[in-house]
Order: C-alpha cells, then sequence, then structure tokens
C-alpha cells in the first residue's frame, strides 16, 4: 500500500455498500473506474461490503462494470464475512474479486491516511 504524504492521501478506497444499483453504476463504479484511468488517483481500491455483496451476484449489468474496473487496475475487494454470509464467497471470488476479512486492512487505510467515500 501507498503511504500518505504532504501531498494528499495515500489512495482512493470507494466502499460500496449499498443495494441501489444506480448508486453504484453511477458513481461508486464510474467514478472508481475514472480515478484510475484518468490519473485522479493512483491507487485506486473498490470495497464490496454488506447488502452490495448480494446486489453484486444478482445484477449482470454491475457484474461488467466491475469487471471492466478491475481491467483499468481497480483492486477489488470484498468483504468475507459478508460474503460468507450471503452464501457468496465463491462467485465473488469467481469475478476476480480478492475476498478478505475487511476489518483490519479498512482500519489500516483510515489510519495511513486513504480517502475514503461510501456509496
Amino acid at each position: 500500500m501507498s503511504q500518505g504524504n504532504n501531498n494528499g492521501p495515500a489512495g482512493l478506497v470507494v466502499l460500496w455498500v449499498s443495494r441501489d444499483p444506480e448508486a453504484a453504476m453511477n458513481m461508486a463504479f464510474m467514478y472508481g473506474k475514472n480515478s484510475k484511468l484518468k490519473g485522479w488517483w493512483e491507487d485506486v481500491k473498490l470495497v464490496v461490503w454488506g447488502p452490495s455483496v448480494q446486489l453484486l451476484c444478482e445484477d449482470a449489468a454491475l457484474q461488467e462494470e466491475l469487471a471492466a474496473m478491475g481491467q483499468a487496475g481497480v483492486e477489488l475487494l470484498a468483504c468475507r464475512a459478508c460474503a460468507d454470509r450471503y452464501g457468496a464467497t465463491a462467485r465473488l471470488e469467481e469475478m476476480g474479486i480478492d475476498v478478505i476479512y475487511m476489518g483490519q486492512p479498512m482500519t489500516k487505510f483510515l489510519k495511513e491516511g486513504w480517502a475514503v467515500i461510501t456509496v
């Protein structure tokens, strides 16, 4: 992970927790992907957490856009505890998402000064 410096945050974490597909597509995914493609942030991570896990598994359009984010260089992460609760761990891994317990990594992002936006 990048270290924060005097020039600003270490990177961007888009924390996606909503069941709202429009918020995902038109904010979380659009901003996350463009942030990487346009160089607005060097390091960009999307974290799928909570109810967004279930929505992602059910919505083919979101799955396609998530794949495009990964191809653009956005690091894709998901909360393992949430994925396990929704019975979605294997499905998320098939999508190329790194499914891990997120409590400690999220705490580290916050302590290191990463910019975090929640959708």
